[in-house]
């Protein structure tokens, strides 16, 4: 009857300059995109083409057919929030229905034997549908082209995309893809990239195919395979009889109607009624301890096998957040050695190269991380027993080459040069020190743990007489970054850091899960254990310095004043104007009001601290990443006396409130 059609879309491991991987990638997902018998093949967004016109760089797709480009469509929405600095490169099409002659390069109509093509805000119509194009943001923004394109008879919407994982981020983009067809009708097609960006971001893939406001077809969020391809057989016909229901489009508003490329081509063919159609799926959302696990994993597989070194060396201290890196290092390990069940070739040359040994096959997660993962406990004087058995039991577990050693001779040395020149010895607080001794004495041991760990990390695999060096890994997490409760350049100064992105709360219910999943026991303990930087003297024998003390709240208070002040853009006074309906049940105003103070007087003094934080995997709306997410002033005013002014009359006004009221 010629109306079904097969369509491919597809998620593609690109990375910046690689030219010659790029290319590869594309015409793997091509050819088996014309395997499953797909007429259309769609691809992510920047796969290979931004194009200059008239002098001006845009974000383009280019769609060919059969050696001839049909047109190329610029981009005319563009991202510039979040991570997303898209006008720093390219400039928006702002001219709507407008088409253009492009003149093409000399050595593309070469090849094609085209001088020109249509440049500009278009559609292609081919013998038996019409198909429209949106790319990445531009599904995301209230002026959706689909909205005006489906009104005008686009059957088909594709959207080459570029988007970035975040945890419980994946719901909101499916969403978007169904609704985009719920209101008039169509198809709707998304590609996206997958993999490390060579940067702090991971692209999550999920390409996904959607009809009428359901989804068909769903690629996977997380994977370690270069490129997938998604294909779905639909018939136009029901998209006809949709829009027949429901959709009115020329009696409701008036509309330009879109330009059109006439395409002498059919997607369907004249014998398809034994081909059966997708059916409705239900989209299978991965919770937010199986994103942690997975999507961290992909992204250090990634850099690792990229950075051409021998695996990872961690310091492991035996608190949740080393002990979180850990785990998702396994993880990593599991997913490698299931991908070369599966016969991925491309996983099993990289890891041979990682071990450099060409006959290694990686069966047991346990053992390949025995060759690529090294974990390293810096005790002193201030650690705990609890602590290093805590350590080394998790090594155990995860199959780590385990160091344990000392750093007191270290510390001992720096001191006595301090001494030697100053005639001052500084002493902790318990033993009668100021406040900035025992700052400066915990920040020596800190920082001595950084050099060790690169010194190791540099020549740990020298001296057991094998290539190749270690790539360092950081484990401090979000809400820690948020205040700047870390040393600066101390053994959180990283090359890498799997959880810089992520809370505590999440954290802690991740290794929750690695308990039950990779059966992981040790970890109970250490979830057991109170948060310590054990970077102060034990008081008969056990630990006293706890990090919620320390900071002067909870991590899940952190967690909502981080929201507040990055989502919600709050400062200190319209911050503390909505803790006090939050906090209401627990806290009076005058406590509310003492902690958003601390907090603000802790982060503008601390900022500094992100300008040289590890490069991180996002994964929070709420991270403080100084890069390219969260650019903020690194010198505050740490007195905000304007803002504590305006809250302390607010306290003062609301305590005569409730005694007039009493």
């Amino acid at each position: 009857m010629g109306r079904k059609v097969i369509l491919a879309t597809c998620s593609l491991n690109q990375w910046a300059l690689d030219f010659d991987g790029n290319l590869e990638r594309i015409l793997r997902s091509i050819a088996i995109a014309k395997s499953q018998g797909a007429k259309y093949r769609l691809g992510p967004e920047l796969e290979i083409w931004p194009i200059m016109h008239h002098n001006v760089r845009y974000n383009c797709r280019v769609i060919f057919l059969n050696r001839k480009i049909l047109l190329i469509r610029p981009k005319m929405l563009l991202a510039n929030y979040g991570n997303n600095r898209e006008f720093r490169w390219f400039s928006p099409w702002n001219k709507l229905r407008h088409v253009e002659e492009y003149f093409l390069p000399r050595m593309i109509q070469d090849m094609t034997g085209q001088d020109t093509v249509p440049f500009g805000d278009c559609v292609l119509s081919t013998k038996d549908t019409c198909i429209g194009s949106e790319i990445c943001a531009e599904l995301w923004n209230p002026r959706s082209p689909h909205v005006d394109m489906g009104l005008d008879g686009v059957e088909i919407f594709t959207n080459s995309s570029a988007s970035y994982h975040e945890l419980r981020k994946a719901d909101h983009r499916v969403n978007l893809v169904k609704s985009a067809t719920t209101k008039s009708g169509g198809i709707y097609m998304f590609a996206n990239q997958k993999g490390c960006d060579g940067d702090r971001l991971y692209y999550d893939g999920c390409a996904t195919v959607a009809i009428n406001g359901d989804i068909v077809a769903q690629g996977r969020q997380f994977s370690l395979d270069d490129v997938e391809v998604v294909t779905a057989t639909l018939d136009l016909e029901d998209v006809r009889s949709y829009r027949g229901e429901h959709c009115h489009p020329h009696v409701e508003y008036e509309h330009k109607p879109c330009h059109r490329v006439k395409v002498d081509f059919s997607l369907s063919d004249c014998d398809d009624v034994y081909l059966p159609t997708h059916q409705p799926i239900e989209w299978q959302f991965h919770t937010p301890e199986e994103e942690i696990s997975l999507g961290p994993a992909c992204w250090l597989w990634d850099y690792l096998r990229r950075s051409g070194q021998a695996g990872f060396l961690l310091p492991l201290s035996g608190g949740v957040d080393s002990s979180s890196t850990a785990c998702i290092v396994y993880s990593m390990c599991v997913l490698v050695c299931q991908a070369v069940r599966d016969g991925n070739s491309q996983v099993l040359e990289d890891v041979q190269r990682v071990v450099n040994d060409v006959s290694y096959t990686p069966r047991d997660p346990r053992e390949l991380c025995g060759r690529i993962f090294t974990t390293c406990y810096m005790a002193s004087e201030n650690s705990s027993e609890g602590t290093r058995n805590r350590a080394k039991e998790l090594a155990s577990q995860v199959g780590s080459s385990h160091i344990n050693l000392n750093i007191d001779m270290a510390v001992k040395g720096m001191l006595g040069i301090f001494s030697m020149v100053t005639g001052k010895c500084p002493q902790f607080r318990a033993n009668g020190g100021s406040t900035r001794e025992n700052l400066a004495l915990q920040n020596v041991q800190a920082r001595i743990r950084m050099i060790l760990a690169y010194l190791f990390a540099q020549l740990s695999q020298w001296a057991e007489g094998k290539p190749g060096g270690l790539l360092v890994l950081g484990s401090a997490n979000v809400d820690e970054s948020l205040t700047g409760y870390f040393t600066k350049y101390d053994c959180s100064s990283a090359d890498i850091n799997p959880i810089g992105g992520i809370s505590k709360t999440d954290l802690r219910s991740f290794l929750q899960y690695c308990v039950e999943q990779f059966q992981l026991t040790a970890l109970k303990s250490i979830m057991a254990a109170p948060p310590t930087a054990e970077l102060e003297p034990l008081t008969d024998g056990q630990v006293s310095q706890t990090d919620e003390s320390d900071m002067g709240m909870t991590y899940s208070e952190l967690s909502v004043i981080g929201r507040l002040r990055k989502i919600s853009k709050c400062g200190p006074y319209s911050m503390f104007c909505k803790l006090i309906h939050t906090w209401r049940e627990a806290l009076s105003p005058l406590q509310v009001a003492a902690k958003v103070k601390h907090f603000f007087q802790m982060y503008s003094v601390n900022r500094h601290k992100m300008t040289t934080v590890t490069p991180s995997y996002h994964a929070e709306s709420y991270g403080p990443d100084d890069n390219r997410f969260d650019l903020r002033p690194f010198l505050y005013n740490t007195r905000w006396s304007w803002q504590f002014r305006a809250i302390d009359n607010q306290v003062s006004k609301m305590e005569v409130g409730n005694g007039d009221h009493d």
